[in-house]
């Protein structure tokens, strides 16, 4: 994974930052990570394992049919 410097942040976009990481629960470095994948998604964007559940609701699966869909599974 690249490493990434981001110098003269704002002290006040710093710890906006640091509050939104420990409402996430996620380290300074986590929260950021979280921030710039979000930013440079594509607009629209399905992912499988969401598009997969969908069409599971749509016919009616079980719950332990749907487990397989579970998040965990298909992380991007």
């Amino acid at each position: 994974m690249r490493a990434v410097t981001i110098r003269n942040v704002p002290e006040e976009v710093h710890r906006a930052i640091l509050v939104r990481a420990a409402q996430n629960g996620r380290t300074l470095q986590a929260e950021m990570c979280e921030i710039l994948a979000t930013a440079v998604k594509p607009e629209g964007r399905v992912k499988l394992g969401d598009l997969l559940a969908d069409i599971g609701r749509k016919v009616k699966l079980t719950d332990e049919e749907m487990a397989v869909f579970d998040r965990d599974h298909f992380k991007s």
